[in-house]
This record gives C-alpha cells, sequence and structure tokens, in this order.
C-alpha cells in the first residue's frame, strides 16, 4: 500500500481524527478524582459509536502481543508510559494520565494523544507535560516537504534530552492511513539529513514519549501490554495525525 495519500484521502483522514479528537476532549472532561479509568473507556466507546467510528485499540492483537489490547483507549498513569490498560483503578489527586485514542471512519485512521494532571497539578509533572506537548509541536513543525526523517526525530528530542528528559526506548510515531500502524516508521530520536525524504501527501503520526530523568529504560507491567519507566518515574505521551503538504503540515486530529 502506498505511504503517499491523496488530497481526498486526506480529507476523509480529518474525519476520523475529528472522531478522536472529540473522544479524548470528553474523556479528559470526565477524568476526575475517583473516576475509575474502566468508566473512562466506556465514554470513549459511547462517544467514537456516536459519531458512527470504531475504535482502532479495541481487540488490537500485533505480533509481539500474546493477548489482544482489550479496551477502546490507552490510559497510562504516572509512571507507566504507553498502552496502560482501562482498568478499575481510581484515579487520585495528581494522578498524571496520558490517554492515547485510535478510531477509524469510512476505512481511513486517526490516531493522538494527550497527557494531563488530575486535580491538583505538581510543577514538575506539568513541566514534563509542557516538554512534551512542546517536543510533538516542533517534530510538526519539521513535517514538510524537503526535510528528512532524521530532521524531524532531531526537532522532536533534541531539546527534549538538553532539558535532561528521558525518552521511551525503541518506540515512536509511525505511517497511517487504512491501518492504524504502517510505514514509515517516525523516530522521536535522530540526526539531521538522516532518512527517507519528506513528501507532499505523507500522513504519519507524531508522538513524543517523555519521562523524568534522563533514562529511556523500561518494562512490560504482568498485564502484557502497559509499558513502565525502568527507573519509577512519571512519564507524558502527546501525539498527533499529520498531513505533510504543500502548504506545510495539516494536523488532523484537532476538534
Amino acid at each position: 500500500m502506498s505511504m503517499i495519500k491523496t488530497p481526498e484521502q486526506i480529507a476523509l483522514m480529518r474525519d476520523a481524527g475529528r472522531v478522536v479528537a472529540t473522544t479524548l476532549a470528553a474523556v479528559r472532561a470526565a477524568a476526575g478524582v475517583g473516576v475509575t479509568l474502566r468508566e473512562l473507556d466506556t465514554l470513549a466507546a459511547e462517544t467514537i459509536a456516536t459519531a458512527g467510528a470504531t475504535p482502532a485499540f479495541l481487540n488490537y492483537h500485533p505480533r509481539w502481543a500474546s493477548v489482544p489490547f482489550p479496551g477502546v483507549i490507552c490510559t497510562s498513569v504516572n509512571d507507566a508510559v504507553v498502552h496502560g490498560i482501562p482498568d478499575g483503578y481510581t484515579l487520585q489527586d495528581g494522578d498524571l494520565l496520558s490517554v492515547d485514542c485510535g478510531a477509524f471512519l469510512q476505512g481511513w485512521c486517526g490516531d493522538a494523544a494527550i497527557s494531563f494532571i488530575v486535580g491538583t497539578p505538581d510543577p514538575v509533572d506539568q513541566a514534563l507535560i509542557d516538554a512534551t506537548d512542546a517536543a510533538l509541536a516542533r517534530g510538526i513543525e519539521a513535517a514538510r516537504i524537503g526535510n528528512k526523517m532524521g530532521d524531524l526525530a532531531y526537532a522532536i528530542g533534541g531539546a527534549a534530552r538538553r532539558a535532561g528528559y528521558g525518552m521511551l526506548a525503541d518506540h515512536g510515531g509511525h505511517g497511517i492511513g487504512r491501518t492504524m500502524h504502517a510505514e514509515p516508521p517516525v523516530p522521536n530520536d535522530g540526526r539531521p539529513g538522516r532518512g527517507i525524504k519528506l513528501t507532499e501527501g505523507l500522513v504519519i503520526a507524531i508522538e513524543p514519549m517523555l519521562i523524568l530523568g534522563r533514562k529511556d529504560d523500561y518494562y512490560h507491567d504482568d498485564d502484557e501490554w502497559t509499558l513502565r519507566s525502568a527507573n519509577g518515574r512519571r512519564a507524558a505521551h502527546s501525539e498527533h495525525t499529520v498531513a505533510i503538504t504543500a502548504d506545510g503540515p495539516v494536523i488532523l486530529t484537532l476538534p
């Protein structure tokens, strides 16, 4: 399948992206102290269904996983970096929650993630989230015709590393379209001038994952999905689906 999308296909992906954005906004508004992750997952399922879309994560079963993913969204709390399963955990004051959501509409996929504090924010945690959002913004700005993937990767990771944050090792963004995960891989760290050229019509999911401290290591939780920081410190995740166009990068997962 071609990595390049037509303007008409990108417009369809924009529709899918709006479903994802609406779902993330609903989940964020509902996420409060005393709310369970499972309740947020139910809300996400209802929001996606109301839009006439289908969840991309539910029952997703890549080759490396022994069991399919059991949730509609990924809910990663505190030291969970990504792929957290929405279970019966009750949110506590000060929790750092990352929510990742994907949805298919008319056969096209959108994928995005946000991180935020539940209740009372800790300034250190908020700075981590702000740095993750800034890394995403830099990556999006670099998603331009003529740049190379290494330019984009360096834009994401360079400043974050200089600021003293770790980044989830061996994980990054990806191409997206008819499938949620497609070519090309989109690394969160790299060297300028390296990798494939970014061309018009390429659509990618850009998703930095930052960890407090300089460590990049992680481990799998017993559920076989959740990735936790090896140093036990908090992490944040931010993601948008982005189309590379003649007019510059276009974010497809905005409301």
